[in-house]
């Protein structure tokens, strides 16, 4: 690039030849003496090597040179001042370029380089060349760099030494040599040239601002060095970083069409802090709504505390997804657990507040919580210090009084429990790459749909994704894979959970989880597990357990269809009720298990796929549909598929409602179970009363509360042999466990009957 040329700008000065009124011997301002009638300047028509030149009689110090007109000096434009000078008598002078900057209102631009390189001339009558760079940038070559402010400048040259020499000046050039820096004029526009330094002590925000405006269409180019941003900086064009950026915690730097990962590491040289400034970016900009982590590994040493990666925002509602890349944990004790223990009282009347809580200040939110009657996943979701009180996101089911808890803090990847309401946000196709040191994502107290799709949550130590609040409303993990850290542990060993939500609407699909403690913990109401394949063996002998999904609430209203429950079982609870004995509402209601695959392997007799463990006293079923499913186990069976887990309380089976445990296969189970359930009886001896067992197959221990169908299959014959046609009634909770009902018949009879029971009414 030419300015002469490309937009005619004209910087050459006029020849001496033309007349010394426009060449001053002070620094060129208006009004500063000329050489035109001084006395020791004058023009010399014909020289040896110089066609016509000036004539400089030395009689100050420094003898100065200077073009009167103003040279301008544009963004990005560097000029090189260039003279021949000889001595022809008197003390031997030094020569050098130099010049006077000029700023807006014609004011003299102070702090900056005015001098070129000094040439001593060595003897008379030889040709000497002196030159200088002068442009905006601080560049290598340039010898002036007088950044944005200077407009214009006054150059010629200084001539310094004893006073008494003589010398003459060739005419001199000014020429526009911005091709020499520059890569490429047309499609790069350099910061420096716009007045940043580099230095990392100079703010160069409005240089890069500066650059910004003047691009138009260009990239913008960054060259090595450290450039301090103070402020909050928007690039609109698009940028390549040689250099790199630092710029405190709270201010922004939104690079709005070069928005991705790769290119914020090469602003700020570091992956972390780079991911952090580009999250940052993303709550604040407009232009984008997802992040692309462009494929990159990034290293991560601490855990990343996401809304303080965001100072200026504690909620955020708009839709926002980071997706395409892996975070990767390094070693540090930064990652270690931290446990804390304290005194406090629990009050069910108010069921989510732990009260006179010692030393409440050093408990962190987001701990878990245990204790003596505090159920699972129950977390600090908020703290009211001066109150001395604990919010929890959950109720516990005993613990009435004063004891003490234990409040451990995991630590995690990403931790975005400094948010207290984040909506909207998702995650997709990124690896958590855990490596057993810390846990995965810990969510906001508040807001809801997050999403994680397509990722890998790889061997987190603790837990996968934990919600200590409600910020897993309407939650949607979608195809991901969580591989357990336990996954050489046995079963009974085992500590880590994959999910844990508290809220409604979550929604589990196609995900696949190995060896876990458990896979889900869910304790909010309709729920959609779809589709997901879940498995925690163990290789060893008949062993025990755990559950795969627990469903913590009595009215669950939730769908567990198509999924693939490998090696546990489905154990549904109500350990969150602070006053668990039923005394009105649903109790265990709303639960469809529908269309699963159910596998086990050598595992004790007693092991069950389906458990219902109440809290309380009083609870029935009252809305379950178990329809479609598959049960099988290998190497060995099991007495049944469904349990009533009795570690707290019991069932009342007399209350049972609308229960639909049908349609399914079982293999290698002893005693398949049905509701309704349809039975053969042959009657041989004849009798007026025929008892008629469910052999136990009822499901969840139920009673015969009701029959919904008698028919004969053949004769009904008398002790003569006579046929009868007759019908009996029915007598209900028969036998010891009342779950055998009896026909009572006119007279004495025999034959064969096909029966419905059901154990709900």
């Amino acid at each position: 690039m030419n300015k002469a040329v490309t937009e005619g700008t004209e910087f050459m000065p006029p020849a001496f030849a033309d007349g010394l009124g426009v060449w001053s011997s002070g620094d060129g301002t208006p009004g500063s003496p000329t050489y035109d009638g001084s006395g020791s300047g004058a023009f010399v028509p014909a020289d040896a090597d110089f066609a016509g030149c000036l004539e400089i009689f030395k009689t100050e110090s420094t003898q100065r040179l200077r073009y009167m007109g103003q040279t301008q000096l544009l963004p990005g434009c560097y000029l090189q001042i260039k003279a021949r000078v000889k001595a022809i008598s008197g003390p031997l002078p030094t020569v050098r370029v130099a010049g006077w900057a000029g700023g807006a209102g014609d004011a003299h631009v102070t702090g900056l380089i005015e001098q070129g390189e000094v040439i001593q001339l060595h003897e008379y009558g030889r040709v000497y060349e002196v030159s200088a760079i002068v442009g905006s940038g601080r560049r290598q070559g340039v010898d002036m760099p007088w950044g944005s402010d200077a407009l214009y400048g006054h150059f010629g040259l200084d001539i310094n030494g004893t006073n008494g020499a003589v010398i003459r000046v060739d005419d001199i050039e000014i020429t526009d040599v911005s091709n020499v820096f520059l890569r490429d004029m047309i499609g790069l526009v350099d910061v420096r040239d716009f007045g940043a330094i580099g230095d990392g002590v100079t703010d160069d925000s409005a240089a890069f601002a500066a650059a910004d405006q003047a691009a138009d269409g260009r990239k913008i180019y960054v060259p090595q060095g450290t450039y301090l941003l103070e402020q909050n900086t928007t690039l609109s064009a698009d940028v390549d970083f040689d250099g790199t950026v630092t710029m405190p915690d709270d201010k922004l730097l939104v690079l709005t069409k070069s928005y991705d990962l790769p290119t914020y590491i090469s602003a700020f040289g570091d992956e972390e802090l780079a991911f952090k400034k580009a999250f940052q970016a993303l709550l604040n900009n407009a232009d984008h709504e997802s992040l692309d982590l462009g494929g990159r590994k990034i290293a991560v040493t601490e855990p990343i505390d996401m809304q303080a990666a965001v100072p200026n925002r504690t909620t955020y509602a708009t839709r926002r997804v980071v997706r395409n890349g892996q975070f990767d944990v390094k070693s540090s004790s930064a990652w270690d657990t931290e446990t804390f223990t304290s005194v406090a009282t629990y009050n069910p009347t108010d069921p989510y507040k732990l009260s006179n809580v010692a030393n409440v200040a050093n408990i962190p939110v987001g701990a878990l919580v245990t204790g003596s009657g505090v159920g699972r996943e129950i977390y600090v979701r908020s703290k009211n210090e001066g109150a001395g009180e604990i919010t929890l996101n959950a109720a516990i089911y005993d613990s009435v009084g004063t004891q003490t808890f234990t409040f451990t803090d995991f630590k995690y990847l990403l931790d975005f429990r400094g948010f207290s309401s984040l909506q909207k946000f998702g995650m997709e196709g990124i690896e958590f790459q855990c490596n057993s040191r810390c846990s995965a994502i810990r969510l906001s107290p508040g807001g809801n749909t997050f999403v994680l799709k397509d990722c890998f949550v790889s061997r987190p130590k603790d837990r996968g994704i934990t919600s200590i609040g409600i910020g897993c409303q309407g939650m949607l993990i979608d195809g991901c894979q969580f591989l357990s850290s336990e996954e050489d542990l046995d079963v009974a060993d085992r500590s880590s959970i994959a999910v844990n939500s508290n809220a409604n609407d979550v929604k589990l699909r196609h995900n696949r989880a190995n060896r876990f403690h458990h896979f889900a913990v869910l304790g909010g109401d309709n729920n959609l597990v779809l589709g997901n394949h879940f498995f925690q063996g163990d290789s060893a002998s008949t062993g025990v357990r755990n559950a795969g999904l627990v469903l913590i609430g009595g009215y669950n209203s939730s769908s567990i269809a198509e999924n693939y429950v490998d090696n546990c079982f489905i154990q549904w609870t109500n350990e969150r009720d602070a006053s668990p004995n039923y005394n009105s509402g649903y109790s265990f209601s709303a639960l469809s298990i529908t269309d699963n695959i159910f596998y086990a392997s050598d595992v004790e007799s007693w092991f069950s796929f389906i458990v219902v463990r109440p809290y309380g006293s009083g609870h029935y079923l009252n809305g379950l549909a178990v329809t479609g499913n598959k049960f099988r186990t290998n190497a060995g069976s099991i007495s049944r598929v469904d349990r009533v887990d009795t570690t707290f309380s019991d069932l009342n089976p007399d209350k049972y409602s609308g229960v639909n445990f049908s349609n399914n296969t079982f293999h290698a189970v002893s005693t398949p179970c049905e509701n309704p359930l349809r039975l053969r009886h042959t009657q041989n001896s004849r009798s007026s009363s025929w008892t008629i067992s469910s052999g136990g197959q009822l499901p969840f221990r139920g009673r015969a509360l009701g029959c919904d169908a008698m028919v004969a299959i053949g004769p009904l014959r008398t002790q003569l042999g006579t046929t009868r046609y007759t019908a009996p009634y029915v007598e209900l909770e028969q036998g010891s466990d009342q779950n055998d009902i009896k026909l009572r018949w006119p007279e004495s009879l025999s034959g064969e009957v096909s029966i419905t029971i059901r154990a709900d009414t």
